[in-house]
């Protein structure tokens, strides 16, 4: 599944990958199309991890949450040896996304480390891709280049036209 077919088949949508990797093309072209952006807090709740995310998922309409409790599953073991969050309240997690027609965006940087990487970037890169293979038997995973989400859509050009394109076509074009 690609992005185009991401904004026309669900109505909620979690941004994730490793830190360094830039999402603001991908945010942008989600409030485009309509998706309000929540950007969740770094910290999770002292007491129940999941409810900022119910109390979202909760909420009618259109939703594009930046972050989850997914980071923490990731980056827990490798800053803190641990994680906050469990896989069951992960694996729960992924099920409310999907119950709430949502799949998981899954950012990578394929072609070259970004410039803003923090050091653990491979190790994360690489903890992201197993989370989200076990994930994506519960709720749809969309991987997406941010390398190819770099430029958000013009104004006026319909959705599945203009995020078909490549990043070639887009620099030419501009």
């Amino acid at each position: 599944m690609n992005l185009p077919q991401a904004l026309l088949r669900h109505r909620t949508l979690v941004i994730e990958g490793a830190d360094g990797i830039p999402r603001n093309g991908l945010i942008a072209q989600l409030a485009h199309h309509g998706f309000p952006i929540q950007h969740l807090p770094d910290r999770l709740h002292h007491v129940d991890p999941t409810r900022p995310y119910r109390e979202l998922l909760a909420a009618p309409g259109r939703v594009a949450l930046d972050g989850s409790m997914i980071h923490e599953l990731v980056y827990g073991p490798l800053r803190r040896g641990h994680s906050r969050v469990t896989w069951i309240q992960a694996l729960d997690f992924a099920e409310s996304v999907a119950e709430r027609d949502g799949a998981l965006i899954h950012l990578t940087a394929s072609v070259s480390l970004p410039r803003s990487a923090p050091t653990d970037f491979t190790e994360a890169a690489d903890a992201y891709a197993r989370a989200m293979r076990t994930l994506a038997q519960h709720v749809p995973v969309v991987t997406l280049d941010a390398a190819d989400l770099t430029h958000p859509p013009r104004p006026g050009t319909p959705a599945h036209r203009e995020l078909g394109r490549t990043k070639q076509q887009l620099t030419v074009r501009w």
